[in-house]
């Protein structure tokens, strides 16, 4: 009976945990393994790196605490609704997104030791292995988020339990949004250091064009359409629509209808996803 190889925290490439027959495993269970062990992977590598945590939890505090503390002090007047609450949805969804998708980086390194190569022969589907991996860098992100309401509880800007909960209930999907755009420039830059740029690139624009901390209802020409392309604009704005549901200044807030931003956010992730999967899986094995 041949054995399926379940990998433990350090990869293939750092040994075998144990070995599990393959006629024991159903394909749906060696998918799930293969996202889990990727992941515990990079949690693992993630905890043991202090100075990324400290980062993760100092970005809320330059992002919101400093820039948002300036705006909501000199330009938040006269907007029609609670900019405090408004900045710190933003906020949140901000950091599941940009976080996950600069934890995807990691995939050069993975590269360099080889150990992308190894997973890609592994008889797991590629998309397993890319969730897997966006799911470890999610686990950043998520204390990043830790950060941010610190921050806003230091600002006096709180949510009701019930609106927190259900902002939280929707960030994988933020995170998946956010780590399948990374693979298209992960399938495409080998190069860390240029790779950490045009992810910076591609992440710091959104923060501002998506209305994450600047309301964009008002924006036209080239800024419009740009506000429209970015997947982290439709992220934002469902988050603001589940927390803002039912409230009075809902229309003042929210831009498009949830189900519109499902289905954009979707789409996209889809698109993304598959392109940059194909994209990485063809310079792996280019190599």
């Amino acid at each position: 009976m041949s054995p399926a190889l379940v990998q433990g925290p350090d990869g293939l490439a750092g040994g075998l945990a144990r070995l599990v027959p393959a006629r024991r495993l159903s394909r749906a269970a060696r998918e799930v393994n293969a996202v889990v062990t990727v992941a515990a992977r990079d949690i693992t590598i993630t905890l043991g790196s202090p100075s990324g945590l400290v980062m993760g939890l100092a970005m809320p505090l330059l992002m919101m605490g400093m820039i948002g503390g300036m705006l909501r002090e000199n330009m938040a007047g006269g907007l029609g609704f609670d900019f405090g609450q408004f900045m710190l949805v933003g906020m949140v969804v901000n950091m599941l997104f940009m976080m996950t998708t600069m934890g995807m980086v990691t995939l050069v390194d993975d590269s360099d030791d080889n150990y992308s190569a190894e997973l890609l022969v592994a008889p797991v589907s590629r998309y397993s292995i890319v969730v897997g991996k966006i799911v470890g860098s999610s686990f950043l992100a998520v204390v990043s988020c830790l950060g941010v309401l610190v921050v806003g509880l230091a600002m006096g800007i709180t949510l009701a339990l019930w609106q927190l909960l259900v902002l939280l209930a929707l960030a994988p999907l933020m995170c998946l949004s956010g780590g399948a755009l990374s693979m298209i420039i992960m399938g495409a830059i080998k190069n860390k250091k240029t790779a950490n740029m045009a992810v910076m690139m591609l992440t710091f624009p959104q923060m501002f064009l998506s209305g994450v901390i600047i309301p964009i209802s008002q924006s036209s020409g080239l800024l419009w359409l740009l506000s429209r392309l970015m997947p982290m604009t439709y992220c934002v704005d469902l988050g603001r629509a589940v927390v803002w549901a039912g409230q009075p200044d809902y229309d003042a807030v929210v831009q498009f209808d949830p189900a519109v931003n499902l289905a954009c956010i979707a789409a996209l992730t889809a698109l993304c996803l598959v392109v940059g999967t194909f994209l990485y899986a063809r310079s792996e094995k280019n190599r």
